[in-house]
């Protein structure tokens, strides 16, 4: 792929158009273009845990794929969300071992989180980019709030669903985050 274009993680945010679920916006690197990309709920928990610094007290299922991947000493590379389609992103994950290369294919949303756990870059095309991305016309100022109000309702969300699930270790972890979160504000 001669066109890649790097991105990072600029936002998570609940998304408007369907109920349960996150967007998640990555933005061009030097350049003023975003990428939306709806994903689901615990995808956007696993990421925003990695965003914000937190640690879960026991690990996500994309932590115990890093840990995986350390024990059998294969390194994630790159990630390159390769296609589009009908709303639906596609990705590759390129890892290395031993100097061997080699691809697999992913869901967008689990090639982010995993991208941000090995610090790896995340590429696209100049074609997605052009036909899936746009350029915001808001003020950088407009962009910090809900970014921080969007992550307390991701725990708060991610809270209600540990106590669901009677992870109650997760649960409290979970509770004084967001108890450290409000008295910030």
């Amino acid at each position: 792929m001669d066109n890649k274009v790097e991105l990072k993680v600029l936002n998570i945010s609940n998304s408007q158009l369907q109920a349960n679920a996150f967007a998640l916006v990555l933005e061009e690197v030097g350049g003023p273009r975003q990428l939306p990309i709806i994903i689901g709920s615990i995808e956007a928990q696993a990421i925003a845990f990695k965003l914000k610094g937190l640690n879960a007290p026991r690990p996500f299922t994309h932590d115990l794929f890093v840990t995986f991947s350390e024990y059998l000493q294969t390194k994630l590379e790159q990630v390159i969300i390769y296609k589009a389609k009908e709303g639906i992103f596609y990705s590759y994950l390129f890892f290395n071992r031993d100097g061997e290369q080699f691809k697999i294919d992913s869901r967008t949303s689990d090639a982010i989180a995993l991208a941000l756990r090995f610090e790896c870059p995340i590429y696209t095309t100049e074609q997605i980019l052009n036909t899936e991305g746009y350029i915001p016309e808001v003020e950088e100022e407009m962009i910090e709030e809900p970014e921080q109000n969007t992550t307390l309702e991701v725990l708060k969300e991610s809270l209600a669903q540990a106590i669901k699930e009677e992870n109650y270790e997760l649960a409290s972890a979970l509770r004084d985050e967001i108890k450290r979160k409000e008295q910030n504000k």
